[in-house]
């Protein structure tokens, strides 16, 4: 029996599980870039920049509160201060360095094992560097007799008092880096379970349609309807991906128009989009499914609502390293200020799903905004760019 004599339920189940591979849609989509398993690590990463400069700074302040509270038995508080920062800055560099070499091998552990070791690690470093610190001074000042002290003379009490400090100051800052991690991870795993509740919350309006329409193509356009099956395959498939999935924007804009061609077999003639995406970086990362849900809710509230239908444009450009998508479409009507055509509630949720995937992708840096003009609703994206990891290694 081949496929075509199924019924079109079954046609649908096997569209659906051969297009849930490696490969989706029948390589009509590339990859998917899932999130780096490092960037879920409790230790930060100290071979970034932002956090070497985290640590130069938090030394120099350590230093300047360390040089004050020891004004009253210091002469000079400036060379004090001076010879203060300069050994913490030697501490701190080096134990960020030894953070940054072992982390990729840290994060193949377990919490309780990675801390114990990075705990060991960061306090040989302090050790290595006060010894090295006590016999540097013992070669400068071997001739400076009677002289201002700027290195220390008890080896053995300074010595100690470091491993001392040190232990103490790793354990906090490893304790401190494990709850934040353990927060951040909670506040995310909270948002992605908001994230696919929403994604649960299919429209039966736009399934039982398209159902309707493939099933009237069955006996006209059987080959129309065999793709309409695929088509429709491949949106629930992309609507069930996980939530915190990236993928190109290429990809992204090719489920919009997968959409797309399933409406216009519906509408036909009255539903017109007019995309002005030539400007897009198309390598962009982007959370799954943030068009679409736009382009579905321009048609489910613009255009099936006007009897001669309309024209949905979609418009993209790259400004500033920033990613500007605006989709906008006539509005069927004047609506009531107090109701608001982007406060209804298909286009609360779906608006509501596209903020929460942006916020959890770009915390803070991108955002949703509406808007009401000449008759038409405006919904536009605004988030930064960021080239897709699988699309950067094939390039």
């Amino acid at each position: 029996m081949s496929d075509n004599d199924l019924p079109l339920g079954s046609r649908l189940l096997v569209s659906l599980q051969s297009t849930g591979g490696s490969d989706p849609a029948g390589n009509r989509r590339g990859k998917r870039v899932m999130a780096d398993p490092a960037a879920k690590f409790f230790v930060p990463d100290f071979c970034a920049a932002r956090s070497v400069l985290a640590v130069v700074l938090i030394t120099e302040i350590v230093a300047v509160m360390f040089a004050i509270a020891r004004q009253a038995i210091r002469q000079n508080f400036w060379l004090d201060l001076a010879s203060c920062s300069l050994f913490l800055l030697w501490v701190g560099l080096g134990c960020a360095a030894v953070m940054c070499r072992s982390r990729p091998w840290l994060q193949r552990m377990g919490p309780a094992r990675a801390a114990l070791i990075a705990i060991a690690l960061l306090v040989a470093t302090v050790g290595v560097v006060s010894e090295l610190t006590f016999q540097a001074g013992r070669v400068w000042e071997n001739g400076l007799a009677g002289e201002l002290t700027l290195f220390p003379t008890d080896h053995l009490g300074f010595l100690l008092r470091n491993l001392a400090v040190g232990f103490i100051v790793s354990a906090l800052a490893l304790r401190y880096f494990y709850v934040s991690a353990e927060w951040k991870r909670s506040i995310e795993m909270e948002a992605l379970a908001r994230i696919r509740a929403l994604q649960a919350r299919i429209r039966p309006h736009f399934l039982f349609n398209s159902m309707n329409t493939i099933a009237a193509l069955t006996r006209s356009n059987p080959q129309r309807a065999e793709e309409a099956v695929e088509d429709l395959a491949d949106l629930f498939r992309a609507s069930l991906n996980e939530a915190h999935t990236m993928i190109s924007l290429r990809e992204e804009l090719d489920i919009a128009r997968t959409h797309q061609r399933i409406e216009q077999l519906r509408l036909g003639n009255r539903l017109n989009v007019v995309w002005n995406v030539d400007e897009l970086p198309m390598r962009a990362s982007v959370p799954g499914l943030i068009v679409q849900p736009l382009l579905e809710n321009a048609v489910f509230h613009g255009i099936e609502m006007l009897p001669a239908g309309g024209t949905i444009t979609i418009d993209g450009r790259l400004i500033d390293d920033r990613i500007e998508i605006e989709v906008r479409n006539p509005i069927p009507g004047p609506v009531p200020a107090q109701a608001g055509y982007g406060e209804r509630e298909g286009n609360r949720m779906a608006l509501e799903n596209i903020r929460q995937r942006l916020e959890l992708a770009w915390p803070r840096r991108a955002h949703v905004e509406t808007r009401q003009e000449n008759g038409e609703f405006c919904a536009r994206l605004v988030f930064p760019y960021a080239e897709s990891a699988a699309d950067a290694n094939d390039a």
